[in-house]
């Protein structure tokens, strides 16, 4: 009898492990191309000095987004915080500014961003994360409607962390 309670016991810790693990919250929102159509502008990309963006934004954190090389997959994209002493991000607006025209308005636009890596980690408190810090220099806005991110199965929810490589 004991025997069956640990192993129920067990089991219910595997399933919620696996739940609280998952980006899964919800059905997919994103929209975008299929996965060959996204793998097929992704080896096409113009390359340069620059890294591609995704603004990924989610109510009181202080991440920026998603950086990857160009004609790499999202799966090797960083998290990152901007330092913002030689160039404020896009959307440096007042939090509570009218829609459309407030910090985070433009969650999950894809940008050009030139700059550096400093080195330097920095912690933000409400996602829990240390995360490398990126001095921006410059952007050049990409695209504002690009889809999903690492999977057609994305789900954006603007008050959850919900999108990480898988």
């Amino acid at each position: 009898m004991l025997h069956l309670k640990l192993v129920s016991i067990a089991a219910a810790c595997i399933a919620l492990c696996q739940c609280a693990g998952s980006n899964y919250s919800g059905p997919p929102n994103m929209g975008g191309p299929t996965e060959e159509e996204r793998q097929a502008a992704i080896a096409s990309e113009p390359t340069g000095n620059f890294y591609y963006g995704r603004r990924y934004y989610v109510e009181k954190t202080r991440f920026w987004g998603y950086l990857r090389e160009p004609r790499q997959s999202a799966d090797k994209s960083k998290l990152v915080i901007f330092k913002e002493n030689q160039m404020k991000s896009p959307d440096r607006l007042p939090e509570d500014g009218p829609p459309g025209d407030r910090y985070g308005f433009d969650t999950n636009y894809e940008y050009r961003v030139y700059g550096n890596y400093t080195g330097e980690n920095a912690y933000d408190p409400n996602s829990n994360q240390i995360l490398p810090v990126f001095a921006l220099t410059n952007y050049e806005l990409v695209n504002r409607q690009p889809g999903w991110f690492f999977s057609p199965k994305d789900y954006y929810h603007s008050q959850r962390f919900t999108l990480w490589k898988h």
